[in-house]
């Protein structure tokens, strides 16, 4: 499935000081990481599994689309998605190009699952997911016994060859990466024996949760150093599971920050999943002294879910670590946006993942906040941001380089910027968001398609 913005003409929008608070209580889509596992391991399983609250972002329904063309079946049937899964070891080869758009959690898992398939396929993407290195997933992949045939710098298109008689693996991951990590374990379910991935510090564990929820039998370990030792016994019979899948942190973030921000707001975010493992982003706001309630804690399909009540007020610059970064890599276009609402230094540091997001967002968020009047600092892979304590000139046009989050962050700075901050393509948020601009109409803000 091809990613919209790469067929269609850019989309400009831009987002103006809203003239009252945002108000109101909303639902963010299902959460990305999990509505993609979700369909990959239902087509994994044998028998029919209900899917609730699956985001339907076009990232999501490239790997339905893949799942479909590899022999499972996904699709909606009214409120819920529905997948048939072919069983361990049940998927075809496609008789066409697997195009996963946008989505680099689509590629990096399903590589993964087709590396201990015996068939061929070809895997392409968009023009920004083929300048995204692969070679961090085809190198462990290829000591199950698959090969890869990649363009220079381990890119999209390539062609995967699954091993035919795959050879367990222990994986130490170089660096902390829950992609990596999920993809060596979908391919250790198709291998005999036991697949073990070592990672240095804690990433987001979806995986690891949902394949327990399916039957999957999977041992977690402390390793050396603080690390873990994640285990999975491969073969199992996978059975289906109804999953219900929590709100996206990841979405939530944008109108939690545009509540924080515009003075006089509150805004109420239902059914959110808050996994430690991806709640960097909230530790962040509590150390800027963010009025911040989490309400009605649950759990859900094996996920921690809850309410979070937002309202405005005084931030305060903080010092961010670098091993919070796993936990929020995603949340730091937007978090930037409130360290320059802020009163006083925010320090991110050990960014060097957002060099290959989407686009490199850590220049993108230093040019783009320097055009709205922010003072920022790029120092190695630390992005430092003086809050003023007031509200940013803006008044810019922003280059999004196709990235949704880019694109999103920026319209939350220009409902608190003294003058309308304008992004040259919205239609990448239809990636992750669909819904971004009604939900954030439907609190308050003002945003308009600039002539």
């Amino acid at each position: 499935m091809a990613h919209s913005s790469s067929l269609a003409p850019p989309k400009p929008l831009e987002a103006s000081h809203a003239a009252a608070p945002l108000f109101g209580t909303i639902r963010v889509p299902g959460d990305k990481s999990i509505s993609h596992r979700a369909l990959m391991l239902g087509a994994l399983a044998a028998g029919r599994t209900e899917i609730t609250g699956l985001l339907e972002g076009e990232d999501v329904l490239a790997t339905a689309a893949a799942l479909n063309a590899l022999g499972a079946h996904a699709a909606r049937v009214n409120e819920h998605w529905i997948v048939d899964g072919v069983g361990i070891g049940g998927l075809g080869e496609p008789d066409s190009l697997l195009d996963l758009g946008n989505s680099g959690t689509s590629a990096r898992l399903l590589l993964g699952i087709l590396a201990t398939h015996p068939l061929t396929a070809f895997v392409t993407g968009d023009a920004s997911l083929r300048r995204r290195p692969m070679s961090r997933v085809t190198e462990p992949l290829s000591r199950f016994g698959a090969r890869f045939l990649t363009r220079e710098g381990g890119r999209l298109p390539l062609a995967v060859t699954g091993a035919k008689s795959p050879i367990p693996l222990e994986y130490h991951l170089p660096v902390p990466s829950a992609q990596v990590k999920s993809s060596v374990l979908l391919a250790g379910l198709n291998t005999p024996g036991e697949t073990t991935v070592v990672e240095p510090q804690g990433t987001r564990d979806h995986t690891e949760r949902m394949l327990r929820h399916f039957g999957a039998k999977v041992m977690i370990e402390s390793a050396a150093g603080g690390g873990k030792r994640i285990t999975v016994e491969g073969c199992p019979e996978l059975t289906a599971a109804p999953i219900i899948v929590p709100g996206d942190i990841s979405s939530a973030a944008f109108p939690l920050i545009a509540a924080l921000i515009v003075p006089g707001s509150e805004v109420t975010i239902e059914g959110v999943g808050v996994n430690p493992l991806r709640a960097g982003l909230l530790e962040c706001l509590r150390e800027m002294r963010a009025d911040l309630a989490l309400i009605n804690e649950r759990e859900e399909g094996g996920e921690p879910v809850a309410d979070l009540v937002a309202r405005a007020g005084t931030l305060t610059g903080a010092d961010i670590p670098a091993e919070r970064a796993p936990r929020m890599i995603d949340e730091y276009p937007i978090l930037a946006m409130a360290a320059a609402c802020a009163r006083g230094r925010t320090i991110m540091r050990g960014l060097a993942e957002l060099r290959v997001k989407e686009s490199d967002r850590l220049s993108a968020i230093a040019a783009g906040l320097t055009a709205c009047g922010v003072r920022v600092a790029v120092e190695g892979d630390d992005l430092i941001v003086e809050g003023a304590d007031n509200f940013p000139a803006g008044g810019a046009l922003i280059t999004t380089q196709l990235d949704h989050r880019i694109a999103m962050a920026f319209l939350v700075l220009g409902l608190a910027a003294n003058e309308p901050v304008r992004v040259d393509d919205g239609a990448p948020i239809a990636t992750s968001f669909p819904d971004f601009v009604p939900l954030m109409t439907s609190l308050g803000a003002v945003f308009r398609n600039p002539d």
